[in-house]
């Protein structure tokens, strides 16, 4: 099984590889990013070198310097083979996740929202492989599993543009984004968080 997650702060990968070190049967993880490429820079050069965010339509993962990769590097012990051995990234462009939102949903009648799009670029990539990046190994019929993040109704100005028409909000979101927003201001403290939570 190979699992490729959307990644901006790589928190649902680190989880994963967590997991495979637990003991979960996934042959690959692949982190699919937008523009803000550090994680796949850094598997294929050696080199980890955060910078300032770049705007994308999948803006949950314009992260430049993702805090969850220290994670991943602590649990690898800072050994960039083993982390290759598990882990392949991969890195796609708005025009990509454009362009697969509107092929997917006119082929297969499954509409998805940018984050969830990137995933899927960068699974059916990984299974059918790419010269220079160890081999096919064999990809053919091997089970792939995306993650989709979002109803894409919440991305609305992004995807009713890319397919030319409205498309439904479900109820549950509709009602969601219906009622008054509640905000409450506190202090950026420990004590401040515990009093609101306990209140």
């Amino acid at each position: 099984i190979a699992i490729c997650t959307p990644s901006g702060n790589f928190g649902n990968l680190t989880a994963g590889l967590l997991a495979k070190h637990a003991g979960l049967p996934v042959t690959r993880f692949v982190p699919a990013t937008n523009a803000n490429d550090v994680v796949p820079a850094y598997l294929d050069t050696g080199v980890f070198e955060p910078r300032a965010s770049v705007q994308t339509i999948a803006n949950a993962m314009d992260v430049g310097n993702p805090s969850n990769f220290e994670r991943m590097r602590w649990l690898y012990g800072d050994n960039l083979a083993a982390m290759r051995h598990d882990v392949v990234g991969s890195r796609h462009s708005d025009d990509e996740v454009r362009a697969t939102i509107k092929r997917v949903y006119q082929e297969r009648g499954y509409l998805m929202d940018p984050h969830s799009a990137i995933a899927y670029l960068g699974l059916t990539r990984y299974l059918r492989g790419r010269e220079g990046q160890e081999g096919r190994e064999g990809r053919e019929g091997r089970i792939g599993i995306f993650l989709a993040t979002a109803h894409p109704a919440k991305f609305s100005e992004i995807v009713e543009p890319i397919l030319g028409h409205p498309i439904d909000t479900p109820a549950p979101l509709a009602n969601a984004l219906a009622q008054p927003r509640h905000v409450l201001k506190i202090n950026a403290s420990f004590d401040a968080v515990r009093r609101t939570l306990d209140s």
